[in-house]
């Protein structure tokens, strides 16, 4: 069974874990030739995503229900996330190396994102949408938390679309190696900084798209 300090052992050197399926009580260690990364503080934000988050209703929540982001990102088909990471997730945010923002819109849940941090580098896990641009909306705040707690790498994996298209990136491993172990020297914190509000968000994203 892997244990939470093998677990960030793992993503110090690179590699991260995934299950077959939810069923599959096994866990594999991934280590992709291309890393997928979006920039810290520099998510694209569309005019069309910049005019909802005008239109207001919008609001972030760091760590306020960690279990109920990864249970909502673990909800569907097909998933990588099964019992034994779930545990390992769990014991990780006890001991402030995994966090979650939960996105609401007028109060309901909308969306929501969970990684794993160490030093200056967050890597994130799976994001989750429950309302259209639930997910986008949970980018941005992330990538602005990222930026104001002083962290230097957001690592996302794989790269798909739609992380694309918010500005993402796929770098050589030997790069994303270099900058991870620049990144994890660093001494960051989360939660040092509050998550900022809708305002503060848009004007931040306007002044950077």
């Amino acid at each position: 069974m892997l244990t939470p300090a093998q677990l960030l052992s793992g993503y110090a050197q690179g590699v991260f874990p995934m299950a077959e399926s939810a069923e599959d009580p096994n866990l594999y260690w991934f280590d992709p030739p291309l890393r997928g990364v979006l920039p810290v503080g520099g998510v694209h934000a569309s005019r069309s995503l910049r005019r909802e988050l005008r239109r207001g209703g919008w609001s972030a929540h760091l760590n306020d229900n960690f279990d109920a982001v990864v249970a909502a990102c673990a909800a569907r088909a097909t998933t990588w996330i099964n019992a034994p990471l779930r545990q390992l997730y769990r014991d990780l945010h006890a001991s402030g190396h995994a966090h979650s923002i939960e996105i609401r819109y007028d109060g309901q849940f909308a969306g929501g994102i969970f990684g794993v941090t160490i030093g200056g580098a967050f890597f994130g896990e799976s994001m989750v949408s429950a309302r259209t641009n639930g997910s986008k909306m949970a980018l941005l705040w992330t990538s602005q938390q990222l930026r104001h707690c002083g962290f230097k790498l957001f690592d996302t994996q794989f790269l798909t679309p739609h992380l694309s298209r918010m500005g993402g990136r796929e770098i050589p491993r030997d790069q994303y190696r270099r900058q991870l172990a620049q990144a994890i020297k660093r001494d960051c914190d989360l939660t040092a900084q509050a998550i900022p509000g809708a305002d503060q968000l848009l004007q931040e994203i306007t002044q950077t798209s």
